[in-house]
């Protein structure tokens, strides 16, 4: 199953092409514009509050902050299951055949 905005590339015909191509494949598109919906949204937020009010001088350290920021995120997963959550979005877990 994949998730996708409407990114122009993700709607493309080359795209659409290769999903045809793929019958185990189901696809699922947001709304055109749904931030709400995306729980990526909600983890960018999350990282740049974490950010607020710091000076940064100079893009490498910018660029380690935010990958320590995401880091983090991954031994948060009550944290990261409350950004789907938030979505409101119903997550099926599907069972074996």
């Amino acid at each position: 199953m994949l998730v996708w905005d409407r990114l122009n590339t993700h709607v493309s015909h080359a795209m659409r092409k290769l999903i045809e191509q793929r019958e185990w494949l189901t696809v699922f598109l947001l709304p055109a514009y749904s931030p709400s919906l995306n729980p990526v949204e909600w983890v960018w937020a999350h990282v740049k509050r974490s950010l607020t009010d710091l000076a940064i001088v100079a893009l490498d350290r910018l660029e380690a902050l935010v990958r320590n920021r995401l880091k983090r995120l991954q031994y948060r997963p009550g944290t990261l299951d409350g950004f789907i959550a938030g979505t409101g979005l119903v997550l099926d877990i599907p069972t074996s055949p």
